[in-house]
């Protein structure tokens, strides 16, 4: 099993955790362990990549038509000597 440390935790979060993990008979330590699990047990998938995440969210909204403006001929490349 794996150990964490949790360093600056705010004192008034301590002592709700230590009010909590009493009033269900539990250490601290087993309370935090539950809170981590419930958490983690609840989280979302991930919705894939960002722009399909984005498209998603703007498509109610339709579309935008950007015009690409013509290329040009090829640069010639630098010379460095």
């Amino acid at each position: 099993m794996a150990s964490i440390t949790i360093r600056n935790l705010d004192e008034s979060l301590k002592r709700k955790l230590r009010l909590r993990a009493a009033h269900r008979n539990h250490s601290m330590e087993d309370e935090a362990r539950d809170i981590l699990r419930t958490a983690l047990a609840h989280e979302r998938p991930s919705s894939g990549n960002l722009a399909d995440a984005i498209r998603k969210r703007i498509e109610s909204v339709g579309g935008v038509e950007l015009s690409l403006p013509p290329r040009g001929p090829k640069r010639a490349p630098p010379d460095f000597a």
